[in-house]
C-alpha cells in the first residue's frame, strides 16, 4: 500500500488538527466494526469463531508493527488499564516525571497507596522532558523501574529510548506509547513494557489498546489484576494460577469487535509502513512550525525532527491565548487549548485545505493583536 492509498481510506473534515487527543477512524476500522457486529447480531451457526479469533489477529498485528512476539501482547480497553496492570505488579521504586500523562501518575499513586510495595520517585526534568542526562543522576539503588512516555503529551518531546536504556541498566523500562505507536519508528525492543491506546495515532477508535510485556518483565511483574481469562487454563471449578506472559493481564475475555478494529487499523499501518507515515507527519509538522514562525507565535515543542513526532505546541503571551483560541475556532480548526498553550497535532492525512484554514486563522490572530 502506498501513502496515497492509505490517505484515501480516511474522511475527516478539513481543519482537524487534534490527532493527539482522538484520531478519526478510517474505513478499515469502520468496515471491521460493521462486519463483526453483523456476525454478532445474526449469530449464524459456526460463525462465532470469527469473533473469537480477533484477539489472536490483534496480537499478530501489534507484534508486526512493534516488533514483539504475538504471545507478548494482550488487548486492553485503554493504555490506562495497561498501566494499572503494570504498576500494581511492580515491587520496588518507580522513577517517573510528575508531568507525565495522568494515566501514568494515577497508576503509580494508586498502586503505591493500595499495596505499599511500590514507591514512586518523582523526577526533576528539563521542562517536563526526561533525558538520559537528567535521569542518570537521580537513579538510586532502590529504583526497580523507570516509566516514561515515548512522546510527551504536553511538550511533544520524543524521548531517547536507547539512551534511557543505557542509563538505567537492568531496571525495567516502562513506555507509554499512546502518542507514538504506529507513527514513530522507535526501538521498542529496548523496552520491557509498552502500552498504547488505539484511539490516537493508530486510528482504531476509543476502547482499543494493548499491553506488551517482555520476557524479562514477565519474570519481574506480578499479575495482580488477573481474572478467569488470564488463568493458565480455563476452569469454572477451581481458581488457577495466572498464565505465563501477557495473557495473564486480563480480567475477562477480550472485546472481539474492539480487537478487530485495532487489528484492521494496524494491518493498514503495517502495509504502508511506519517510516512512510512518520515522514509524511514530519513534513506536516514542519509546515505548522513554519506558519507559527511566520506569524511570530512561539513554538515551545522541539523544532528538531529527531526530537519530535506529530505534536506542535504554541505558547502565545498570556493575554493573547484567548484571541488565538478564538481565531482557530472561528476558522474551523480543531485543536487542544490547555493552560497557557495551544496544541496542534497532524497525521499523515492532513490535506492542503487544512493548512489554508490554519493560515487564515493565524492572519486573523495577528490582525487582532
Amino acid at each position: 500500500m502506498n501513502l496515497g492509498d492509505y490517505q484515501a481510506r480516511f474522511d475527516e473534515e478539513p481543519g482537524y488538527l487534534d490527532y493527539a487527543r482522538v484520531s478519526p477512524i478510517g474505513r478499515a476500522a469502520l468496515e471491521e466494526q460493521t462486519a463483526l457486529s453483523s456476525v454478532l447480531s445474526h449469530a449464524r451457526f459456526g460463525a462465532l469463531g470469527a469473533l473469537l479469533g480477533q484477539h489472536d489477529r490483534m496480537r499478530e498485528a501489534v507484534a508486526a508493527v512493534g516488533g514483539f512476539r504475538p504471545d507478548q501482547v494482550v488487548l486492553q480497553p485503554s493504555a490506562s488499564q495497561g498501566l494499572m496492570h503494570t504498576m500494581f505488579g511492580i515491587t520496588g521504586g518507580v522513577a517517573l516525571s510528575p508531568a507525565e500523562f495522568p494515566a501514568m501518575t494515577y497508576a503509580v499513586t494508586r498502586a503505591a497507596a493500595s499495596l505499599g510495595v511500590l514507591a514512586p520517585l518523582w523526577l526533576e526534568t528539563d521542562e517536563g522532558r526526561v533525558t538520559p542526562g537528567n535521569l542518570r543522576d537521580q537513579l538510586t539503588s532502590s529504583i526497580a523501574a523507570v516509566a516514561v512516555s515515548l512522546v510527551d503529551y504536553r511538550t511533544g518531546y520524543l524521548v531517547d529510548l536507547e539512551g534511557l536504556r543505557q542509563v538505567i541498566g537492568d531496571r525495567l523500562l516502562i513506555v507509554d506509547a499512546a502518542q507514538a505507536f504506529g507513527v514513530v519508528d522507535a526501538p521498542y525492543e529496548v523496552a520491557d513494557v509498552v502500552v498504547a491506546g488505539g484511539q490516537k495515532w493508530m486510528r482504531a477508535g476509543i476502547g482499543t489498546g494493548f499491553l506488551a510485556v517482555s520476557d524479562r518483565a514477565r519474570d519481574h511483574l506480578t499479575p495482580v489484576w488477573s481474572g478467569l481469562a488470564g488463568a493458565q487454563e480455563q476452569s469454572y471449578d477451581e481458581i488457577l494460577a495466572p498464565a505465563a506472559g501477557a495473557a495473564a493481564y486480563q480480567l475477562s475475555h477480550a472485546d472481539p469487535i474492539a480487537a478487530g478494529r485495532l487489528a484492521a487499523a494496524l494491518e493498514e499501518i503495517h502495509a504502508v509502513g511506519v517510516p512512510t507515515l512518520n515522514a509524511a507527519i514530519a513534513e506536516r509538522v514542519s509546515r505548522i512550525i513554519d506558519l507559527a514562525d511566520e506569524y511570530a507565535l512561539p513554538v515551545v515543542s522541539p523544532p528538531a525532527e529527531g526530537e519530535r513526532a506529530g505534536i506542535v505546541v504554541l505558547e502565545p503571551l498570556p493575554e493573547q491565548l484567548t484571541v488565538l483560541a478564538a481565531s482557530l475556532h472561528n476558522h474551523g480548526i480543531t485543536a487542544t487549548v490547555r493552560d497557557t498553550n495551544v496544541r496542534l497535532s497532524a497525521h499523515a492525512t492532513v490535506e492542503e485545505e487544512t493548512f489554508s484554514m490554519l493560515r487564515a486563522a493565524l492572519v486573523s490572530f495577528a490582525t487582532t493583536i
